[in-house]
């Protein structure tokens, strides 16, 4: 029962080891629990959440062959690929965003990586949003140092870029693209001074010791992202992990307290899988840490709970959204 004391770190830091995230995992629930809750209240006003909205504004047609995604060409979903959006046809989706309380806007396309001149659509969306007085986030794949330098030139706050699995477990997720180069990727990001939005996606098959893996990847990172946005496994029809055995709730929860402890700033996010949750589950994941989520009945392509739902949860557990993003 009795961790290092160290192990409450009210104070981020980048040098946990697996064995100390390992005695995280495996304290009694209760006492997880009290650990994640003491340190989130330590940063976070423990009654607000930060509320995004996903839009994917370039679907399908993907030449990664991620195990658990809909869009990848390899895949075999139904899913139809779909061109560029139009630059007003995603602000017009801002604004009504911006109209029910979101604060952060997300855009989403599905590429290995963003060519040029779809890059400067993608900067001029930005810029709209921006204009609207919301925060900005974009996952578009890899990034190079000079596509990072352009987003931020744009007024992009936040870019996503999944380390998905443990460095171990990896190989049987994707093998078009490399650990290192998601890490390079990140690294391009946060050169050019963009907010890093890095988690991952937990019930993929992975054992407990790759759950370790992940958390011990974020938060030995040398900033933590400001972000970690933490997944369960939407199962997908056509999809390598359409089989998967879903995760244990309480498992579950305890990657979101440990998240919590192990990077005690960052905005930790209940991301996808919350269509399957139940109100109960949500509600322990938010007394464990969790403080942001996407509303919208789709994420990128997967279904997720309404604006209505959140609202009616929101009010069942006395929560509200934080007026403007955690980070300013």
């Amino acid at each position: 029962m009795n961790a290092p004391a160290r192990d409450l770190a009210f104070t981020p830091r980048s040098d946990w080891s697996r064995e100390e995230i390992a005695a995280l995992f495996a304290l009694p629930f209760p006492e997880l629990m009290f650990r994640a809750q003491s340190v989130h209240r330590s940063h976070f006003d423990p009654t607000q959440v930060q509320i995004s909205q996903l839009l994917s504004i370039k679907t399908g047609g993907c030449p990664e062959d991620c195990g658990y995604c809909s869009q990848s060409v390899h895949n075999k979903t139904g899913l139809k690929a779909t061109k560029l959006m139009e630059v007003e046809a995603v602000l017009a989706d801002a604004r009504a965003a911006k109209a029910s309380g979101v604060s952060r806007f997300c855009m989403g396309a599905a590429w290995r990586g963003p060519k040029d001149k779809d890059l400067d659509t993608v900067c001029a969306m930005v810029e709209g949003v921006k204009a609207l007085g919301m925060e900005t986030c974009v996952t578009l794949g890899m990034l190079t140092g000079d596509q990072a330098m352009r987003l931020k030139q744009s007024g992009l706050d936040y870019y996503n870029h999944n380390l998905d699995t443990s460095p171990e477990y990896y190989r049987h997720i994707i093998s078009t693209r490399t650990y290192e180069e998601r890490l390079d990727t990140l690294e391009n990001v946060r050169d050019a001074g963009i907010a890093v939005c890095c988690g991952g996606i937990v019930g993929m098959g992975e054992s407990a010791e790759d759950r370790v893996g992940l958390i011990h990847a974020l938060a030995t990172l040398p900033t933590h992202p400001e972000s970690v946005p933490i997944n369960a496994l939407v199962q997908i029809e056509g999809t390598p992990q359409a089989l998967a055995q879903p995760l244990d709730p309480i498992t579950f929860v305890r990657v979101i307290a440990v998240s919590r402890i192990t990077m005690p700033k960052s905005v930790v996010r209940l991301t996808a899988g919350r269509e399957e949750m139940s109100d109960e589950t949500q509600a322990l994941c938010f007394l464990a840490g969790a403080n942001s989520i996407f509303t919208g009945a789709k994420l990128l392509t997967t279904p997720n709970p309404g604006a209505d739902s959140d609202q009616a949860l929101f009010a069942r557990l006395g929560l509200t959204p934080m007026s403007e993003g955690p980070h300013g």
